[in-house]
C-alpha cells in the first residue's frame, strides 16, 4: 500500500483527492497551515471514507517542521495542492505569493530531494499560458507573460520542477486545472473559503444563501458571448480523478524507464461558460434569482479562457464526465447542508 503526502489537504480540492484516494486503499498523510481551510475538515474525510488522515498543521515555509515529517514517514510520492491562488490578491501582494508558493515549495522539494521521495503531482493552473494565444489551450501552447503573479508563481514552480526532473531524477506531472467548481456527491465536503470568496461558484453560493446581498460580475464588456468573462469550470470530482490517473502513470512507468517523467496536461471540460450563463444554470438549480451587480474588471483577468483535454485522454484515459448543472446541484448541496448544520 503506498504512502502519498498531500500538501494543502484541508482545503477545497485537496480534501477531495484525499477522500478519493483513501477510498482507492492509499494511506494519506496531510500537511496544511489552515490559513484557508478549517481542521474540521480531517473529521469530515474521516466521516466520508471511515479513516482518519494523519495531519500535520504547518506552513512549507518552516523548513526545519517539514524535515521532521520526512523524517518521521517514509512517502513514495506528494500531491502538492498547497498555496495561495487568488489572481486579484496576487496583483495586490505579490511578494507574499512568491514568498509563500515558491519559497514554501522549494523547501518541499529539497527534503523530497533529501529523503528520497521523487515521485510528486503538481497542481498548476492555466494562468501559467501566455494570455493572447489561439484559443484552445493545448500544453504546447505558449506559456509566459503571465498577467498575475498567482500564475507566475505557478510557471515559476513548474519551471523549477522541469529542472529537478532532468538533474535529480524527480517524475512530475503538472497538472493544469481550469476552474474547479462543485463538491462531493455526498455534500459534505466543498468550497468554503473562510472569508469574501475570489471565486464565482462559492460568491453565488453566498449570496444564494443570503450570506451576501449580491454577487459582483467583474466586467460585462469583454468580446465573449454576452460581455461577461468566460472559463472552462470542471467538477471538482473529475479534477480528482485526473489526479488518480496522474498517479497511476506514474506507479506505472516511474520504474520503467531510465529517464524520469516530466508531463504538463491540461484538466477541464474544453468548453467554455460565462459568468451569466453559471448564473443561469443556478437559478435554474435553486429556483431562486441572483441578484448582481457589474463591476469593474479585476486586475490580471481575461476574457476567455478554456483548453484541450485531448492529452488528458490520450495519456491518462481521463476525461471530464460531469456538467455545469451536475458542478452546481452538489456545489448547493454542501452549502444548505452546511447552512443546515450551523
Amino acid at each position: 500500500m503506498k504512502k502519498i503526502l498531500l500538501t494543502g489537504a484541508t482545503g477545497y480540492i485537496g480534501s477531495h483527492g484525499a477522500v478519493e484516494l483513501i477510498e482507492k486503499g492509499y494511506i494519506v498523510t496531510i500537511l496544511d497551515n489552515l490559513s484557508n481551510s478549517s481542521i474540521e475538515v480531517i473529521d469530515t474525510i474521516k466521516k466520508i471514507t471511515g479513516i482518519k488522515p494523519e495531519f500535520y498543521e504547518l506552513d512549507l515555509r518552516d523548513k526545519e517542521g517539514l524535515e521532521n515529517i520526512f523524517k518521521e514517514n517514509s512517502f513514495d510520492c506528494v500531491i502538492h495542492f498547497a498555496g495561495a491562488k487568488a489572481v486579484g490578491e496576487s496583483c495586490d501582494k505579490p511578494f507574499f505569493y512568491y514568498e509563500n508558493n515558491i519559497v514554501g515549495s522549494l523547501n518541499l522539494f529539497e527534503c523530497m530531494d533529501k529523503y528520497n521521495v521523487k515521485n510528486i503531482i503538481f497542481s498548476s493552473s492555466a494562468t501559467v499560458y501566455k494570455s493572447g494565444e489561439k484559443l484552445p489551450f493545448t500544453e504546447e501552447t505558449l506559456t509566459g507573460n503571465t498577467t498575475n503573479p498567482y500564475g507566475t508563481t505557478k510557471l515559476i514552480i513548474e519551471n523549477i520542477l522541469r529542472d529537478l526532473s532532468i538533474h535529480k531524477g524527480f517524475n512530475v506531472i503538472s497538472l493544469r486545472y481550469f476552474n474547479p467548481i462543485g463538491a462531493h456527491f455526498s455534500g459534505l465536503i466543498g468550497e468554503n473559503p473562510n472569508d469574501i470568496p475570489n471565486n464565482l461558484l462559492p460568491f453565488i453560493m453566498k449570496v444564494l444563501s443570503s450570506e451576501l446581498p449580491s454577487l459582483s460580475v467583474f466586467g460585462d464588456d469583454y468580446n465573449t458571448v454576452d460581455g461577461t468573462g468566460e472559463r472552462d469550470y470542471i467538477h471538482v470530482s473529475d479534477l480528482i480523478i485526473g489526479h488518480i490517473k496522474a498517479l497511476n502513470f506514474i506507479e506505472k512507468n516511474s520504474n520503467n524507464s531510465s529517464k524520469s517523467i516530466f508531463e504538463v496536461i491540461n484538466l477541464g471540460t474544453g468548453k467554455p461558460n460565462s459568468v451569466f450563463e453559471v448564473i443561469k444554470v443556478a437559478e435554474n438549480v435553486t429556483g431562486k434569482k441572483i441578484k448582481y451587480n457589474i463591476a469593474p474588471r479585476r486586475s490580471g483577468d481575461v476574457a476567455t479562457v478554456y483548453c484541450s483535454p485531448t492529452k488528458a485522454k490520450e495519456l491518462l484515459d481521463w476525461e471530464a464526465k460531469k456538467t455545469l448543472q451536475d458542478s452546481i446541484e452538489d456545489g448547493w448541496k454542501f452549502k444548505t447542508n452546511m447552512n443546515h448544520n450551523k
